[in-house]
């Protein structure tokens, strides 16, 4: 699908006349923030992003709990606030304050994202939107549409590569960690694209920057 067949898409969920959510799913450097942002872009005041790894445990937790060196896996979220969060917008009464994950100090800062109850459209994105286990399954039911983002994978592992390394990674740690742990999650994650709404392959991302 190209991009203006996509917004064609999220401008119908917009236009519903209730509030609607998108999830925007795939492994990590899949193209899922810039694709919504592309689309929220367009959309103006019709659509806000609110990104799952506004939910990353905080480093001090992850250290406290011993799994530093998995962080992005499942159970380095906090998947319960996140359901949670997803069924106040969805409610969409209220102006709903989202946390907002910041790459440049690898911290969630709360009450990032104001999310006024007079959007029409939420579009969220994450890698694990449409897993299937607890409290993950939730997710799935409170998304209007599903769209489940799979590029190629050299591709989407070099832009993984190059994204740890543009915040401070060294070559040879960018490319452990993105076949190592970060591998591991994308299997994971790659399993979940079934329940998907859309799959898309080929990603209309051109005018946009990964």
């Amino acid at each position: 699908m190209t991009f203006e067949e996509l917004l064609a898409r999220a401008e119908a969920l917009a236009a519903r006349g209730e509030r609607t959510v998108l999830g925007v799913v795939g492994s990590p450097a899949a193209g899922k923030t810039t694709l919504a942002r592309g689309l929220a872009g367009k959309l103006g005041d019709r659509a806000v992003v609110v990104g799952m790894d506004g939910f990353h445990l905080a480093q001090a937790e992850l250290r406290r709990l011993g799994r530093m060196e998995r962080k992005g896996a499942p159970d380095t979220f906090d998947a319960y606030g996140y359901v949670h969060l997803l069924r106040r917008l969805k409610d969409g009464k209220e102006t709903v304050y989202a946390p907002e994950f910041r790459r440049e100090i690898e911290e969630p800062i709360a009450g990032a994202v104001p999310v006024p109850p007079e959007v029409p459209l939420v579009i969220t994105e994450g890698n694990y939107l449409l897993l299937d286990s607890d409290p993950w399954r939730d997710v799935r039911g409170l998304l209007d549409e599903a769209w489940f983002l799979a590029p190629d994978e050299q591709n989407r592992i070099e832009r993984l590569v190059t994204r740890h390394r543009r915040y401070g990674r060294s070559l040879v740690d960018a490319r452990r960690r993105a076949l190592g742990s970060d591998q591991r999650n994308a299997d994971l994650i790659a399993s979940t694209a079934q329940r998907a709404d859309l799959v898309l392959d080929r990603l209309p991302l051109a005018n946009f920057q990964i």
